[in-house]
């Protein structure tokens, strides 16, 4: 260990002394060259260099500064007439100045950079280990390099300069934030879903004359209404429904009894008939009498509830059993003609062609007005068919039915009190089938022939629901498009969205209530082919990532 001691010093030509270590400043004097006067261990003066163990170093004109310890050395520019003072510092410790930056010598032998921070340590503008960047006092949040010293990059998590979103290992097509760090236009991509093109529900009014002449037609109908009808509409997977309007009863008394399984009573319960008739899912009745001219009539004052049910089954009419969205087939049984009279319209037939078309159209037109909901609000757009099983003349061969292109026929068959021209005239107008009453024992084939118009009549719905997004996304309705593929075609035709059915054209579809409904020539094209297939594409509205 080396003692500071205190020594004298002569004093040079400039008059200034030094103690214990020269400055390389005091060294560099020009023309000055100091002699050894008295030597003590720890400096020499005037000598030009010096060491810290008292050891006389030779003068070489180029001034060094020595030490035991860590030692810092800079080259002084010379000078003329100007000395610096040095001073000894304890344990050999110096400090010396190069062009004017100072540099701290430390006894553990470390620097200190220029800014002030420790060397290693994130922010002090060195790409330490364990660093990806280091912009020192740029760094931050909003730079390319974090506090971190990290990288700010997409997938981190952040949303970073240039980036509009950032969701981290979540960033994907399904997550409104794709891989670029971009808000993506749907959170969820285009979905496809097939539309089940699935036939409307159907109603079925049967009325029945319970006039005296009726007993064997009303036995035939209740011998085939189960096997030949119900039976074949079941297995065709039609949603379909029976109301009888005609009065409940033993068919003795011309009056009708239905049995399961279509309608509530069990098999040979109507043998003897309970008090009442026994409604279930598919059957109804509404028990009124219908005489033999009145049947349109009776059906008017019914429908509402205007004339009451026998067993007030349907306080509100027969209407309230009807289903909105389910096409209508009506079935005519009676061996006379039109003539009647309600709420001041008069409908006859007169058993002639022209005097059926008038009472048709009337009928048709009176039935629209009071019940557009499921009748149709006009004749273009008609919700219902009208079979026709009356008094005309047989068909050759004698089971086979006239169809809507058929003329009116106006004579009898051999137990028929009429021709039924009105009724005729209405089978033709909403174009269904038209049967000769008098042959009870081809009931089968009749009724066969009727239940399969019936699901040859059923329409395709022409509306269907939306599909479902993905869980959690919210579905944009405006990107809703409609692929229309006809049978036996392969491109598609394109259907597209239109604010509401007053905008309708030939080539759309609206969203109304959850559902896409196509537009009336859409709709025609639809239930035109029923084996075509309907395709929706939609995308989901955007995920605004946070």
């Amino acid at each position: 260990m080396l003692r500071r001691r205190r020594g004298r010093v002569h004093c040079g030509h400039d008059g200034q002394s030094g103690t214990g270590i020269t400055s390389a400043a005091s060294e560099a004097t020009a023309g000055t060259a100091g002699t050894a006067d008295e030597s003590e261990t720890g400096g020499s003066e005037g000598s030009g260099s010096a060491t810290a163990t008292g050891t006389t170093a030779p003068t070489t004109g180029a001034p060094t500064t020595t030490t035991t310890g860590p030692t810092s050395s800079t080259t002084a520019e010379p000078m003329t007439g100007t000395a610096s003072t040095t001073e000894g510092l304890s344990e050999g410790t110096s400090e010396g100045t190069s062009q004017g930056t100072t540099t701290n010598g430390l006894t553990d032998g470390t620097t200190t950079s220029t800014t002030g921070l420790e060397p290693g340590v994130c922010g002090d503008g060195q790409l330490n280990v364990g660093e990806q960047c280091d912009n020192g006092p740029d760094n931050g949040p909003d730079a390319a390099c974090s506090e971190e010293c990290l990288l700010n990059t997409c997938g981190d998590g952040k949303v970073d300069p240039g980036e509009t979103c950032d969701l981290g290992p979540d960033n994907g097509p399904d997550n409104g934030c794709s891989v670029t760090c971009d808000i993506l236009p749907t959170s969820c991509g285009t979905q496809e879903a097939e539309a089940e093109l699935i036939p409307k529900p159907v109603d079925i009014i049967i009325t029945i004359d319970n006039s005296g002449s009726m007993g064997n037609e009303i036995v035939g109908v209740q011998d085939n209404i189960n096997v030949n009808f119900a039976q074949i509409i079941e297995n065709s997977g039609l949603d379909y429904r029976v109301i009888m309007v005609s009065r409940f009863g033993n068919d003795s008394a011309e009056s009708v009894c239905i049995e399961a399984p279509l309608g509530g009573i069990g098999q040979g319960g109507c043998t003897n008939p309970p008090n009442k008739p026994v409604n279930g899912d598919r059957f109804f009745h509404y028990s009124v009498e219908i005489g033999s001219h009145n049947s349109w009539c009776r059906l008017l004052a019914t429908l509402n509830g205007n004339t009451k049910d026998e067993y007030n089954f349907a306080p509100m009419g027969w209407q309230q059993w009807l289903r909105p969205d389910a096409f209508k087939i009506f079935l005519e049984l009676t061996d006379d003609g039109v003539e009647c009279s309600y709420n001041n319209i008069s409908y006859d037939d007169n058993n002639n062609v022209n005097s059926g078309l008038t009472a048709a159209t009337k009928f048709d037109e009176r039935l629209i007005a009071v019940a557009p909901q499921h009748f149709g609000d006009s004749k273009e757009n008609r919700n219902y068919k009208w079979y026709s099983i009356v008094g005309m003349a047989y068909n050759n061969p004698a089971d086979k039915p006239y169809s809507d292109v058929d003329p009116i026929v106006t004579g009898k068959c051999p137990t028929a009190a009429d021709n039924g021209t009105g009724y005729q005239t209405l089978s033709n107008i909403t174009g269904a089938l038209r049967f000769p009453l008098c042959d009870t024992s081809k009931y089968d084939v009749v009724f066969q022939a009727i239940a399969n118009g019936v699901v040859a009549d059923a329409k395709i719905a022409c509306d269907f629901e939306i599909p479902p997004p993905p869980e959690g996304k919210t579905l944009d309705e405006n990107s809703i498009v409609v692929e229309f593929t006809p049978t036996g075609q392969m491109n598609p035709l394109l259907l597209g969205k239109v604010p509401s059915i007053d905008q309708c054209d030939s080539m759309s579809f609206y969203v109304e209530n959850g559902k896409v409904i196509l537009c009336p020539d859409a709709c025609d094209l639809a239930q035109d082919d029923k084996d075509a297939t309907l395709k929706v594409e939609f995308t989901c509205d955007p995920l605004m990532p946070l």
